[in-house]
Parts: C-alpha cells; structure tokens; sequence
C-alpha cells in the first residue's frame, strides 16, 4: 500500500454549530489539510458514512436530537473495526464523566474547547500517523496471507501430484494414463460427502485412496496383464497385492498414510465376508474401505484394460446394485447411486484417451 500524505487524509467535521465548525476548519487548512467535510445535522452521517470513508472524526457531544455519543454508537454499528476511522471528541463539556463515557464509547481522544491550535493540529496528526499505520500493517497482514494461502495451496497440489504420481506407478502397466487413480479418489470423496463425513475425513479419504492399488508394483506381468481368467495360483498371487500395498504403507504416524493403509489393505473385503485378504464381514471392514471397494469396482468395470473392454456405465452400475448386500455395503451403495450424475462427469472429464 503506498503512503499517501497526512494532509490528503480525509477528515470529517460534526459539530451543529456553524461557528465552530469555521474555526475548526481554519485551523485544519492552515496546515494544508485538504480533504475536510463537515456536518451540522447528525442525522445526515448515516448517509455519509456508507458512502466514503473517513481517516479521522473531530466530534462534539452537545447537539440536539443525536449526540456525539449517539454518533460513536452509529459509527460502532455502522463500521467493522478494521474501517473505524479513529475520534477525537472537540467539545465544552469539560467534566469527568463525559470525558470517562467517551472514552469507554469508542472515542480515541478527547479535547476540550477552546481548544489550544497547536494541540489541537499535533493530536490530528498523531491519530492520522496511527491510523495510517494500522491500514498499511493491515493491508501488509492481508498480502502476506494471501501469499501463505498461495504457498499452502502449492504445497497441497505438489503432494496431491506425488500421490496420483505413485498411484499411478502402480497402475502404469495396465493403465497407462493413471486416471483410475484420479477418478476413484474423487468418486471415494463424493461418497464420504454423501453419508455425511466430516469434510476432513473426505479431504483425507480423496488423497489416501489414489495408492489403494500400490501393492501391484509386486505383481508379475504376467499376472497382471495376462487377457484370460487367472488360474486360482495366479488369483492368489494377484491377491497379495493388498499385502504388499499395506506393508509399503504400514507403521506411519502420518494420518494420510495410515487412511492409505487402511484402504490398501481392505478395499477388496467383501461385505458378505467372502472377500480378502481377512474375509471381513459387514461395519468390521473399516468405512474406507467399503467406499473405495465400490468406487475401485465402478471404475475399473468402466475402464478399458488390456484384458479387457470398457463396460457401459449402466451395466456397471446394474451389477454394483445387484452385489448390494453381498460384496457391497447396502448404505454405500445408496450413497453411490445418489451421486451417480456427478460420478457420470467425473468420468468424462477424467476419461482414458
């Protein structure tokens, strides 16, 4: 923000009596200020407040219908703390109480009439020196966390980059565009949304689901790519890719990496306890690993695999309906259905080319 000078500063009058509003403002401009509105009805402040701001208010108590402390209250309603500019009450009540009440009302300072010129032009430029200094600390502190949003944000990208990147290593071999990884770890968030998870959760379960297939850097190709059905030796080896993925994740303090974990390891369970590697059964198999097993089913149906062809997605979604209860947590599954428009778009704009 760039200093602008003290006598450009705007400062506003309230005084009822035209008098003391010319002595005011002589002794204002014979100091070169410059930027000087005055008021004698209070009445029209409310209007003038909303309409431009104001650097510094010289204000008396003793006017009829609304007094100064009238007008602090309005000031206090009318304007957040950050635009208030500061007030010095220039007034012939001299007492202690009202000095007292002033203050305590919101009042920066307090001058008693007739005032003294060079006090009077010294206290202004004080209270102007201050409040530009609080506007320019402020519009600092407003630039500087913008930029530490910008970093933090450039940070979370990078490591979402990381994560779909290592994601992706695991699926290159029968995926090469990596976007399964993508689409399954916003299809998992949209499912936490829907049953209602707390947006840290969904956050967490959108970047931990990306490495639920990491353990297949320890398939072997031809395993992995082989285009007829696996022999049940080969399944079993096929299998052990949630073992590896887990314990490439396993013994992490880090939140992220024990969600993945978790995910890794269970994403293949069934609900009917008939899946692997454990045979969990129903709410024993943890919520992230119900979500993704739909999510990860859904898409690679979908998907096109060099053993495979893409499914239509109403065939997909007809046999996740029918595997309800059976591989499937029925409330998943409703979850699923309810935002299947969304799941439609996430796969046209994440689609493999």
């Amino acid at each position: 923000m760039t200093s602008v000078k003290l006598t450009e500063l705007a400062i506003l009058v309230v005084d009822d009596n035209q008098t003391n509003i010319d002595v005011i403002e002589a002794t204002l401009e014979s100091a070169d200020y410059s930027q000087v509105t005055s008021v004698t009805q209070p009445l029209d402040l409310m209007q003038l407040l909303a309409e431009k701001p104001f650097d510094l208010v010289l204000l008396d108590i003793n006017m009829p219908i609304m007094d100064g402390f009238a007008v602090l209250s309005l000031i206090e309603q009318m304007l957040e703390p950050a635009k208030r500019p500061p007030v010095i009450m220039l007034t012939a009540q001299a007492d202690e109480n009202s000095r007292v009440k002033a203050l305590e009302g919101g009042a920066s300072d307090y001058i008693t009439k007739p005032f003294n010129r060079v006090e009077l032009l010294k206290r202004v430029e004080i209270h102007l020196q201050n409040h530009q200094a609080k506007r320019m600390l402020a519009t600092e502190n407003q630039l500087l966390e913008q930029r530490v949003k910008e970093r933090t944000q450039a940070l979370e990208d990078a490591k979402m980059e990381m994560i779909y990147r290592l994601g992706r290593a695991a699926e290159y071999r029968d995926n090469e565009t990596g976007n399964h990884v993508k689409r399954v770890s916003l299809i998992a968030e949209l499912i936490a949304q829907h049953i209602g998870q707390d947006p840290s959760y969904c956050h967490l379960i959108k970047i931990a689901s990306p490495m639920h297939d990491i353990g297949k850097i320890g398939v072997s190709d031809t395993i992995l790519l082989k285009p007829g059905k696996l022999t049940d030796e080969e399944f079993s080896l096929m299998q052990d890719h949630v073992k590896i993925g887990a314990e490439i994740l396993s013994n992490s303090d880090s939140p992220l990496l024990a969600l993945a974990y978790e995910i890794a390891l269970t994403h293949h369970e069934k609900f009917n306890g008939k899946g692997y590697p454990h045979g969990l059964a129903g709410e024993a198999i943890p919520l992230s690993g119900r979500i993704v097993a739909v999510a990860d089913v859904f898409d690679a149906l979908t998907s096109t695999r060099p053993y495979k062809q893409a499914w239509p997605i109403e065939k997909a979604v007809s046999l996740i309906e029918s595997e309800k209860g059976q591989h499937f947590d029925p409330k998943i599954v409703d979850a699923f259905l309810a935002v299947l428009p969304e799941i439609s778009a996430i796969a046209s704009q994440y689609h493999d080319e």
